[in-house]
Parts: C-alpha cells; sequence; structure tokens
C-alpha cells in the first residue's frame, strides 16, 4: 500500500515474527511504515526479518530507524539493520527496560523526547510521548501527510494491550484522550499491527473523556 503526498510517500509491509514477554511467546504479524521519497526514508519499527524491511526501502538511503517502543517484535532486528543502512536507531530512553530484554550487548543511537521533530524527503513527523503500552511508547504525528504512526499505543478498535509488565492501562488511556485525540479526526491512524484506522473513529468508541 503506497500514500502518496506530493513526492513523499508512505510505504507498508507486514512481517511475521514472535512477541515474547513475561515468559510467554506468541505469534503476531507486525506492520512496518516506510516514510520517504525516491531517494530517502526513514523505517518505522524494525521486527522479525531484515530482508522483509529491505524489501520496502529498497534501494534508498535510510536516514533512521524510529522505534516507536521497545517490545522484542519492534527491534528484535534492530541492531542488524542498522549495520545494513548505516542509519541510527532512535528509542524513547524510558524504554531501556524493555530494550535491555532483548538487546545487551547493543544500544540505540539517539534518544527520542516529547516534541522532537524528524525531517525525511522535506516532511516532518513530530515525536509525541504516549506511556502506557510501554513506558517509552511514542506515536509519530505526520500533519503534512495526515496520518500518524501510533506502534501498539492505539489500534483500530482502542488502546494497546496493557497486560505485562511495564504497562498500565490507565496511563495508556490518559495518553490517547490526551495527545492522539488532540489530532484531527480525520487522521489516519497507521498501527502498529491490524488495520487502519481515524482518530475520530477511535475518540467516538473510546469516548474523549
Amino acid at each position: 500500500m503506497t500514500a502518496a503526498a506530493g513526492k513523499v510517500r508512505v510505504d507498508h509491509g507486514v512481517v511475521s515474527g514472535t512477541f515474547s514477554l513475561d515468559g510467554e511467546t506468541f505469534d503476531v504479524d507486525n506492520n512496518v511504515w516506510v516514510v520517504g521519497d525516491d531517494s530517502e526514508c526513514i523505517v518505522i519499527d524494525a521486527p522479525h526479518d531484515v530482508d522483509a524491511i529491505m524489501a520496502i526501502v529498497g534501494d534508498r538511503t535510510v536516514k533512521a530507524i524510529v522505534c516507536t517502543h521497545a517490545h522484542d517484535d519492534h527491534v528484535r532486528v534492530a541492531p542488524a539493520l542498522r549495520e545494513r543502512v548505516t542509519a541510527p536507531i532512535l528509542l524513547h530512553p524510558a524504554d531501556k527496560v524493555l530494550w535491555d530484554l532483548t538487546h545487551t550487548e547493543n544500544l540505540w543511537d539517539v534518544d527520542l523526547a516529547d516534541g522532537q521533530e524528524i525531517t525525511v524527503a522535506g516532511t516532518t513527523l513530530k515525536v509525541l510521548h504516549t506511556p502506557g503500552h510501554a513506558p517509552g511508547a511514542v506515536c509519530l504525528y505526520a500533519e503534512e501527510l495526515g496520518c500518524v504512526f501510533t506502534g501498539d499505543t492505539l489500534f483500530n478498535g482502542g488502546p494497546g494491550a496493557t497486560g505485562r509488565s511495564h504497562s498500565d492501562r490507565p496511563t495508556i488511556e490518559a495518553s490517547i484522550r490526551a495527545t492522539l485525540f488532540a489530532l484531527p479526526e480525520e487522521t489516519v491512524v497507521h498501527t502498529g499491527h491490524g488495520d487502519d484506522t481515524t482518530i475520530g473513529a477511535e475518540a467516538a468508541a473510546l469516548g474523549r473523556d
């Protein structure tokens, strides 16, 4: 799937693998989102398989690997992808406790912070810190493209899961209501798993208050 805004576009693929936490392992399909133009891009999350991610990237220059959070199904191949494309890994530092569960010998390169702006191919993505699913969970709002990349914070059907370590239901709901529901209702939500939705649809379902 490709959505274009001028020369900048959003490319999408699905990569299959596993998610492990708290002694349990599950089969999962992860969305990979690549934002850029014909020459450069950023990769949002690095699940499961470097070759599958590179099939979406193609021959473009990767400027950054931006991780929405550090559960293993989102960062498992981030260091290997970094080696392949020579690009920095960006992660919110509050997720170090989760990163360390997967990567004991590698760290990310750049700390993400709320309000930070990431520019690629002439468009800007704003970092929104949205804790709850994970302490360092972030969403990436691309106003010019009319979309937000929510990782596992908000799905088609409601908030991300909070039944495992380092997650909290009241916190994720507060993040969604205060930060994501402040975005325009028509904003397309590109999720970490599953189908797209919109801010308006999820606000109507969950309630703004």
